[in-house]
């Protein structure tokens, strides 16, 4: 008779296979060896695809990374203790983001909780209103089923595992058989509304907006001010360098903005959203907070416009966009060192059609903003970025994991900032039996966090400890690093060298480091901004 441990390991196993999870990423453990062992049969079987890694927090970020571009729920599995505090910071932003991930965590039997018995706390609600949590101590299949079916659409669920010794398997498995995913399908009335023409208007696309917001603001004539993992950066009405444009006479005149997705990349954007001359109007979005941090006079499900508006605004924006772009490009092209812009331009531009890009947070993806290429409408590039909270961990995992989740990608690159990259090092370490994506990583690396220099912080008057506290300058040698996790790695000190690694990919995960000043990055950035009046 199969002991309890292994049949309600089983059982979950079971469960995950019947909601659609097709990719479990495992760190090992002792308490959830049950766990462990129903995963690796349930793959023999060909019913999942199982990953491991040493480092519950890569191993969360990595589920997260899967998720995100399939669209479908991955979990993540590990054992008792710090195991599972460990996983809080994907938990949060996939919250935040909508991304559904299934976590589960192994457990003392609930006799030893509140004791000093080892590596046992109180996990039953340990992530908080951020994931809610099914206390398994029995195998019913059909609660686990309910459950995580419930809450799995975009967002994470906790399956909190109570595992009792023995913790071994005492007979075979052979993965057993998935329940049947069965949608039933509701009828509801979306609150779609038609917008009248006359405002000068335009159309935000924050993180996946999706192709409404293009449709939409072709179907108007209305400026596209599309952020790069808006997922609808295409077409004829994106504004390339909109976030300039937003400070000029031009974005004076905006008075209304139709705002789709999650918009936080933009200072000029948040301005624009505040003000009490413009009307906005909010299409709802998902994640744990739906309501808008700006004033909102109306939202809904969809918008619509019947009637395209005259062109000539549109127009005005193109000529505009024009104009600044090409001072942008002159501008870069004639500074003696390579810039963490033209950094951007190049991973752009590489990127073909039916590739994947996955963009750090911080200076990367905003310097990306201003750089990305124009793309066609139906290339299947896929840009996309942790920006449900927008913090730069866990990006190597997250990159890894979206590249691992869709393999049909024709290319997948990553780009990110050096102290990105160093705080997710331990994504790089896959054992030898773990599946290697071919991923180009590119590290923009200027020796700390050139991102504090743009803002505030960066003032003359705290030049004297700004590196001390924000700087960070870490002097860390890339390339010993990267061999050390076996990862090939090339530096590149100019844009043709640049382009030229990213036309030759050595193939599975590499390391193109870029390297840029940080010393100039602030007189860089205001001179950006002065080239619109």
């Amino acid at each position: 008779m199969t002991n309890p441990s292994t049949q309600l390991a089983r059982t979950v196993v079971t469960a995950l296979r019947g909601s659609r999870v097709e990719h479990v990423v495992l760190a090992p453990g002792s308490r959830n060896a049950p766990l462990s062992f129903a995963l690796y049969d349930a793959t023999e079987a060909g019913g999942l695809h199982l990953h491991t890694r040493i480092d519950e927090r890569t191993g969360a970020f990595l589920a997260l990374g899967l998720a995100k571009v399939s669209g479908r729920p991955a979990a993540v599995v590990c054992t008792s203790g710090t195991a599972v505090a460990n996983l809080l910071p994907a938990v949060v932003e996939a919250a935040h983001a909508g991304v559904p991930l299934v976590v589960v965590t192994a457990d003392r039997p609930a006799r030893l909780r509140g004791t000093g018995a080892n590596q046992t706390t109180d996990q039953v609600g340990v992530f908080g209103t951020f994931a809610p949590t099914l206390d398994v101590a029995g195998a019913d299949l059909d609660e686990l089923l309910d459950f995580v079916r419930t809450h799995d659409h975009r967002r994470p669920v906790h399956l909190n595992v109570q595992l009792d010794d023995p913790l071994l398997p005492d007979d075979g498995w052979t993965g057993g058989e998935a329940p049947t995913w069965a949608v039933t399908l509701q009828a509801s009335e979306r609150d779609v509304v038609d917008l009248d023409l006359g405002p000068r208007t335009v159309v935000v696309a924050g993180d996946d907006a999706g192709p409404p917001a293009r449709q939409l603001a072709e179907s108007g004539n209305w400026p596209l001010l599309a952020e790069p993992s808006s997922g609808c950066r295409t077409g004829d009405t994106v504004i390339r360098t909109y976030r300039l444009l937003l400070g000029s006479e031009l974005g004076d005149r905006i008075e209304r903005v139709v705002v789709f997705g999650h918009p936080t990349l933009s200072r000029p954007v948040s301005r624009l959203l505040a003000r009490d001359d413009v009307e906005v109007v909010s299409v709802r979005h998902r994640g744990r907070w739906p309501d808008r941090p700006f004033p909102v006079a109306s939202e809904h499900d969809g918008v619509r416009v019947a009637v395209a508006e005259d062109p000539a605004w549109l127009e005005e924006w193109h000529l505009a966009d024009l104009s600044v772009g090409r001072q942008l490009d002159r501008l870069l092209a004639a500074e003696p060192d390579l810039t963490p812009h033209e950094v951007a331009g190049a991973v752009s531009r590489a990127l073909p059609a039916g590739g994947l890009l996955f963009v750090g947070a911080s200076n990367p993806i905003r310097d990306l903003d201003l750089m990305v290429a124009p793309y066609d409408v139906g290339g299947r590039r896929k840009v996309i970025a942790n920006r449900g909270l927008a913090g730069i961990d866990g990006t190597t995992s997250s990159a890894i994991g979206a590249a691992l989740g869709r393999p049909r990608s024709s290319r997948a690159l990553a780009l990110m900032g050096d102290v990105t990259f160093l705080h997710d090092t331990t994504g790089l370490f896959l054992g030898p039996r773990e599946a290697r994506p071919d991923l180009t990583i590119v590290v923009v690396n200027d020796d700390g966090g050139s991102i504090f220099a743009t803002l505030e912080q960066g003032a003359p008057a705290y030049a004297d400890r700004f590196d001390t506290l924000f700087g960070t300058p870490h002097g860390v040698d890339l390339a010993s690093l990267c061999a050390a996790a076996r990862v090939a790695h090339l530096r590149v000190d100019s844009l043709p060298e640049l382009e030229q690694a990213l036309a030759m990919p050595n193939g599975g995960i590499e390391v193109v480091e870029a390297r840029v000043r940080r010393d100039n990055r602030a007189d860089l950035d205001q001179r950006i901004r002065a080239l619109t009046p």
